[in-house]
C-alpha cells in the first residue's frame, strides 16, 4: 500500500477528506422537518390551534351580547299591561345575567390559559439560551478546532475499514451539530408561537372585559327603563284610589303565594307527624344579617308613606339596597320551600325554620338553591337584583311567624 496520499487508499482518503470538509463548512441554513422533534410537529399545532380559537373566541364576542335598542322596541308592545311587561322584561334580565356569568366565567378561563402560555414561553426562552449556549460550544470546537482534528483522525487511518469507522465517527459529531440546529430553530419557532398565542389571548381578553361592562349598561339602562314604566304606569292611574286598589292587589298576590306556601308546608309537617317522624324545630337562635353587604335601609318594617302612592301603607318587610349581584344569605338553618318567580315578587327565595317561622328574600337576580334543599345558617342562596316590582336593586326581606309579618329586626344581628 502506497503512502502520502498515493495508491487506492490514499486517493479513497482524501476524497473522504473533501467530503467531510463540504459538511462541516456548508452547515444547513434550515431544519430539515423530518429531523425536528415533536416539537415542530403536535406542539406546534397545538399552539397554531389555541391561536385560532383564540381568534374564532374573539370574532364571536359581539354575538352574544344583547341589543337593548331591539329589547326596548319589543317590550313597548307590553306596556300597556304591567304584569306583562314586567314579566318579560326580567326574562331578558335574566339572559343578561346569564350572558354576564357566561363571559366572566371565560374570562376566568382566559386568564388562566394566558398565565399557561406566558409560564411556556418563560419555559422556551430558558430552552433557547441553553440550546444557544451549548451549540455555540459545539460549533466553536467543530470549526474552529474541530475541523483539523477530525482530518487528522480520518488521514491517520491505516486500513480501509478504520478509515470507514473514523469517517462513521465524524459523521455522527457533524449529524449531531445538525440536530443541535434543528432543535434551536425549532425552539425559536415555539417561542414565536407562543408569543403570538399570547398576544391572540390578551387581544380577547380584553374585549371579553369590554363585553362584560357592555352588557352590564346595557343591564342596568334596562332596569332604570323598568323603574320608569312601573312609575309612570302607577302615576298614570285615573285616580289614587284605583291606584292603591292596584297596590293592594299586588301585595294580595304575594300574600296568597306565600299562604299556600306555608299551608304545603303544614301539611308536610301532619304528614311527618303521622309517619312519627321528627319535625324541624326553630331553636330560639339570632338569624344572621341576609346580605354580604348593603347601602342602606331604603325601606324599613312597618307603616310608611308609599314612595309613589303618597298614602300610608303598611310595609311587611325590609327593603336592603345593595349593587345588584351582591350575595344574599340564608337567616337561618332551613328547608327551601320555593325557589321560583312571580311578577309581583320577582325571583325569590322562602324558607322553613320549623315552628312555622318562614323568611323570604324577594328581587333576586339570581337563584342558587332549589325547593326541597336543606342550608345552613349564612349559606349564599341568591343575588341581589331588581326582578318582579320593583324600582331598583335591592333585596326585600321579611319574616312570618304563623302567618303573619313579624318585624324581621327582632331576629336579625343588626
Amino acid at each position: 500500500m502506497m503512502e502520502n496520499g498515493k495508491g487506492p487508499l490514499g486517493r479513497v482518503r482524501k476524497y473522504i477528506c473533501l467530503l467531510l470538509c463540504a459538511a462541516l463548512l456548508l452547515p444547513p441554513l434550515r431544519a430539515d422537518a423530518s429531523k425536528m422533534t415533536d416539537i415542530t410537529s403536535e406542539s406546534i399545532q397545538a399552539i397554531e390551534s389555541q391561536i385560532s380559537s383564540a381568534q374564532e373566541e374573539r370574532n364571536a364576542l359581539q354575538g352574544t351580547l344583547t341589543d337593548l335598542q331591539q329589547i326596548l322596541r319589543q317590550l313597548e308592545k307590553e306596556k300597556s299591561d304591567l304584569d306583562s311587561y314586567v314579566a318579560r322584561l326580567d326574562q331578558e334580565l335574566n339572559q343578561m345575567e346569564q350572558t354576564i356569568q357566561e363571559l366572566e366565567g371565560k374570562i376566568r378561563t382566559k386568564e388562566a390559559e394566558i398565565d399557561d402560555t406566558q409560564h411556556r414561553l418563560e419555559d422556551a426562552r430558558i430552552e433557547e439560551e441553553r440550546q444557544y449556549e451549548s451549540m455555540k460550544t459545539s460549533i466553536s470546537l467543530i470549526y474552529e478546532r474541530g475541523l483539523v482534528y477530525m482530518l487528522d483522525i480520518v488521514m491517520g487511518a491505516d486500513s480501509f475499514a478504520d478509515l470507514l469507522n473514523r469517517v462513521e465517527y465524524v459523521n455522527a459529531l457533524v449529524e449531531y451539530s445538525k440536530r443541535m440546529l434543528d432543535g434551536f430553530i425549532a425552539t425559536r419557532r415555539i417561542i414565536e408561537l407562543y408569543e403570538e398565542a399570547l398576544e391572540a389571548e390578551k387581544n380577547y381578553l380584553d374585549e371579553a372585559r369590554s363585553a362584560v361592562e357592555e352588557e352590564k349598561e346595557s343591564l342596568e339602562a334596562l332596569i332604570e327603563e323598568k323603574a320608569r314604566e312601573i312609575q309612570a304606569y302607577q302615576e298614570n292611574i285615573s285616580t289614587q284610589a284605583q291606584a292603591v286598589a292596584e297596590y293592594k292587589a299586588d301585595i294580595a298576590a304575594r300574600n296568597e303565594i306565600i299562604a299556600a306556601l306555608e299551608a304545603a308546608a303544614e301539611a308536610e309537617r301532619r304528614r311527618i307527624l303521622e309517619q312519627n317522624g321528627k319535625l324541624r324545630t326553630y331553636d330560639g337562635g339570632t338569624f344572621a344579617f341576609p346580605m354580604e353587604s348593603y347601602v342602606r335601609v331604603s325601606d324599613d318594617y312597618g307603616p310608611r308613606i308609599h314612595p309613589t302612592l303618597h298614602v300610608e301603607q303598611f310595609h311587611n318587610g325590609v327593603d336592603l339596597t345593595a349593587p345588584r349581584g351582591t350575595a344574599i344569605y340564608a337567616a337561618y338553618d332551613g328547608v327551601v320551600i320555593a325557589a321560583a318567580y312571580s311578577q309581583s315578587m320577582g325571583n325569590y327565595v322562602m324558607i322553613d325554620h320549623g315552628d312555622n317561622l318562614f323568611t323570604i328574600y324577594m328581587h333576586a337576580s339570581a337563584l342558587y338553591v332549589s325547593e326541597g334543599d336543606v342550608v345552613s345558617k349564612g349559606q349564599k342562596i341568591a343575588a341581589v337584583g331588581a326582578t318582579g316590582r320593583a324600582t331598583g336593586n335591592h333585596l326585600h326581606f321579611s319574616v312570618r311567624k304563623n302567618g303573619e309579618y313579624v318585624n324581621p329586626w327582632d331576629y336579625i344581628v343588626k
